[in-house]
Parts: structure tokens; sequence; C-alpha cells
């Protein structure tokens, strides 16, 4: 079979996504965020695909898919990543083995030690919500990594480079640029559930060029599904969002 009979005989279905979940391992997530406990509530919300997105780290990304295996619930590997400008942005893989690379990448270029009196606790869960150990590295902060390379490197390893909430006023590509890079190659934006996605259009003109998405950006249990973007699509997997963002073969996304 070609990949055009592919794309074109297959049943679109709908996939109700919350693609932007931290967890117990953020420094800023609540340590009700464990990976049992972030399946019940996507769950209880019943949600269809979940991305985990902990600050710079995929530790608990693998923990969180074995806690979920059986449910039918999809989980897709990621990260946060704060550039050296201070932008935060989405990575999501299909595999764990392409966010540990991504992983490695990023540890590689993050300064500075954990103080969990300043910045709270780090916890690596395992699937049955025990602690497995504590991530010393500052996840909390910045890489000295450049916006560009840490988009092509996310590209080189067939992930989807998504910039987080631009809505917000700090941490945000509009906040700390002013503005988009023109040769910047982002494969979507994220709108926080703090702001309508029409409003965000007009306030913020420079995203209109781009395809949107709005995530809960889950720091607590109860946040989980507070913003959910529907993909049609065939099934939960990075190429067929990656087709749902760009509107190719009948795919697409509502919010």
């Amino acid at each position: 079979m070609t990949f055009y009979e592919a794309v074109h005989g297959a049943n679109l279905k709908l996939f109700k996504a919350d693609m932007h979940i931290h967890t117990c391992l953020s420094p800023c997530g609540d340590w009700g965020m464990s990976p049992k406990k972030i399946i019940e509530k996507s769950l209880e919300k019943k949600l269809d695909i979940i991305g985990i997105c902990d600050h710079n780290s995929a530790e608990n990304v693998e923990a969180v898919i074995k806690a979920g295996k059986g449910t039918g619930l999809r989980v897709v590997p990621g990260m946060e990543i704060c550039s050296k400008e201070e932008v935060h942005i989405l990575s999501l893989f299909n595999d764990t083995k392409e966010a540990i690379l991504m992983q490695e990448y990023i540890y590689a270029c993050l300064p500075g030690k954990n103080s969990p009196d300043m910045f709270g606790y780090q916890i690596i869960a395992d699937e049955n919500d025990e602690v497995a150990g504590e991530n010393q590295r500052l996840l909390i902060g910045a890489t000295n990594l450049k916006l560009e390379e840490i988009v092509d490197k996310i590209h080189s390893l067939n992930g989807l480079c998504i910039a987080s909430h631009v809505d917000r006023p700090v941490f945000g590509i509009i906040s700390q640029l002013g503005f988009i890079p023109s040769d910047l190659r982002l494969d979507g934006v994220e709108i926080s559930w703090r702001m309508e996605p029409s409003e965000a259009m007009k306030q913020i003109p420079d995203i209109k060029r781009f395809p949107f998405i709005v995530s809960s950006d889950a720091h607590f249990p109860d946040d989980i599904g507070k913003a959910v973007t529907k993909f049609f699509m065939a099934e939960p997997t990075i190429e067929e969002i990656r087709l749902a963002l760009t509107g190719k073969y009948d795919r697409h996304v509502e919010v």
C-alpha cells in the first residue's frame, strides 16, 4: 500500500487531547502529579491523548506510559524546554527513545543544581507511584541553547515543536522576543486556557500564520483536561498529529 492510499483510505476519528501536562518531576508541579494519578484524572476527563512535558526532562515519561498501559490512553513523550532566551518550547515525540535522546542533548546544555527549598523537589517516580529518585539538575532553569538550535534538534529526532503558552506574559515567545522569527520552523503554537483563541489572534496577530493547540499546562491533578484540543485523524501518532496541524488529507484540529 502506498502512502497516498494509506492516508486517503483511513477512517478518521476524534481524539481529545491535552498535550501539556507536568508530573511531580517538575519542581513547580504538585506532588500529586504522579504517574497513576495523571492516568486516573486523564481517563476521568475522557481524554484520548496526553502529552507529558516536564521542564527540561523526560525522566517520568516511561513511568506514565507504563501506568497507562491497557487503558487505551495514548501517552505522548515530550518535554518543555527553556531556551537561552527563556522561551518555553514543547517537544513531542512518537516514542520514549527519541525523547531520551532529546533529554541527553538538553542535559548537556543545562547548567546549575536544584535547590529544593527554593524551587521545589524534583521527584522521579515509577509506574506504581513509588519514589525512584530525585533529579538534582536545575530543571526550572534555562539551557544555554538558542531557540533555533532547540527547534532544529527536535526536528532531527522527528519530533513536533510547538511554542508554549504564547499568550502568557512570561516564558512565551512573544513576551520574551516580541515577535516570532520568520525563519523559525515551528510546527505550531500553544494558547493557554487563560485566553480564548479568537482573542489571542486579535492581541497577537503574529501567531495567525501558525496552527495552534490549547492545553492545560497542568501542574495539579484537577487542572488536567482544563483545556482540550480535538484532533481528527486516523491514529494517535506524531505523524498523524503533524498532518492534522497542517490540515492535510482531511485531518484537522478543533479547539
